[in-house]
């Protein structure tokens, strides 16, 4: 998998949901109910029809019956669980086969509904194992690519000034052995950095397990990262030894849990043997990081804390990361990129971006597949996006030179595109000498050998 096939596989979240019942009429109540709770369900009666779609990195998460003729629920769940372990099943059962449903989550099922089952159950389910089944091919695909720590450096883009100190901060507390601290709003690439920090240090030929602390009880949580596990595997402390073990949405762990990772990180060793990266991905309103977390277990993982910048303060990095993702979905989609007004480059430097680079994955994608239409603009996708969020564009806080700079840069590079990088077209059209058009294209990080 290259940078390009991963980078597009991460954007998508996993939506399909397979339903396995042999009854049409449960089969079709259940479909209907998720299809209007806005997922992508796909129906089969039996477990050999649907195991037939379902692979290792299935992208999505399975909804299965425990009583079926043929292959039963339970033998289904094995056959799921045997060939990928982090896949979400979600068991339906009857009143008499509770106790069943029980020894299947213990088996690795991630919950299960007894009939009959409040709907809106089911969706809080599914929308919870789906999250879960995101974040497990996240980090599946982060492993696959990233061979050594200078590939994963590549992806984290920008040369905004916050960019540049955070490269320089994984680059130093990579190499440390305390535990770490990452902090940021939603969609700010917090899992790649846990990675990188990873990637980077003297732990990177050691294992990387990652686990989400969001979803799971604190009985099956507690098993699952200190033992004792069901299933005959290792806890994921012990999984972890002499690698990492990031804690995925740290701030869900109940102040129980909190008390035994806290005893857990204090029991081990200088240097531990098992280093905890806890990353953090919501606030609850009003509150900190220091508000959610006891005192004790902040003051012992702050110690080295990452706080990853929002994108909108990241100023012209905005756009070098749109040109990169829309190039990648031109290559995808085998149209050309869409190339960038003054007036997108402006729209694109004031947005509020609350959903952050993943927000941003997604402009371009869009302006990629309107490019190919030959429609609409990227400026109009910018203002749906903030209408449907709430937000509004605003110049604040973003200095004039900071336009000036990004129409100037645009400019020069849709320039460049147009005349397939010939200086002395370029020269004529912005009458501008080659000395100082040179100057230009090295403040902007631009090379005539990307137009050629």
């Amino acid at each position: 998998m290259n940078a390009s096939e991963s980078v597009t596989q991460i954007s998508r979240s996993p939506s399909r949901i397979v339903v396995v019942d042999d009854e049409q009429d449960m089969r079709a109540s259940i479909s209907q109910w998720l299809s209007l709770s806005g997922f992508t369900p796909e129906t089969y009666a039996s477990a050999e029809e649907a195991l037939a779609v379902v692979g290792p990195d299935f992208p999505g998460i399975v909804v299965t019956d425990i009583r079926m003729p043929g292959m039963d629920g339970m033998a289904f769940l094995k056959r799921l669980m045997g060939m990928d372990a982090s896949l979400p099943v979600i068991l339906i059962t009857g009143h008499g086969d509770v106790p069943m449903a029980v020894e299947a989550m213990r088996l690795g099922a991630f919950d299960f509904l007894e009939k009959p089952f409040d709907p809106e159950r089911m969706t809080d389910l599914a929308r919870n194992a789906l999250k879960a089944r995101s974040l497990a091919l996240e980090n599946r695909a982060l492993r696959h690519e990233l061979a050594d720590g200078t590939t994963i450096m590549r992806r984290l883009v920008g040369n905004s000034a916050e960019m540049v100190r955070l490269r320089e901060d994984i680059l130093d507390f990579g190499q440390a052995d305390g535990h770490v601290l990452i902090d940021g709003e939603t969609g700010t690439g917090k899992t790649l950095v846990a990675h990188a920090l990873h990637a980077v240090g003297p732990r990177a030929g050691k294992r990387f397990v990652s686990v989400s602390c969001f979803g799971l009880d604190d009985d099956q949580l507690a098993a699952r990262l200190f033992g004792p596990v069901e299933t005959g595997g290792l806890p994921l402390t012990e999984e972890a030894r002499g690698g990492t073990l990031c804690l995925e949405d740290v701030e869900a762990l109940s102040p129980a849990l909190q008390g035994r990772l806290l005893s857990f990180i204090n029991a081990q060793a200088t240097p531990p043997e098992t280093r905890i990266v806890a990353v953090c991905n919501a606030h609850r309103p009003g509150n900190s990081l220091e508000d959610i977390l006891r005192p004790d277990l902040y003051y012992r993982m702050a110690a080295m804390k990452l706080t990853l910048p929002p994108l909108r303060n990241r100023g012209e990095d905005i756009l070098a990361l749109f040109k990169s993702y829309a190039e990648d979905y031109a290559e995808e989609y085998g149209c050309p990129a869409p190339d960038l007004s003054a007036q997108d480059a402006a729209y694109l430097l004031q947005a509020p971006w609350p959903g952050n680079i993943r927000q941003l994955i997604s402009i371009a994608e869009q302006a990629v597949l309107q490019n190919r239409r030959g429609s609409g603009s990227v400026v109009s996708l910018v203002m749906a996006e903030n209408e449907a969020s709430g937000g509004a564009l605003t110049t604040e806080g973003k200095p004039l030179k900071d336009y000036v700079e990004a129409f100037e840069r645009t400019l020069i590079d849709n320039t460049m595109r147009r005349h397939k990088g010939s200086i002395v077209a370029v020269m004529e059209e912005l009458c501008l000498p080659r000395r100082t058009l040179n100057e230009k294209m090295a403040k902007y990080g631009l090379s005539r050998g990307d137009y050629v």
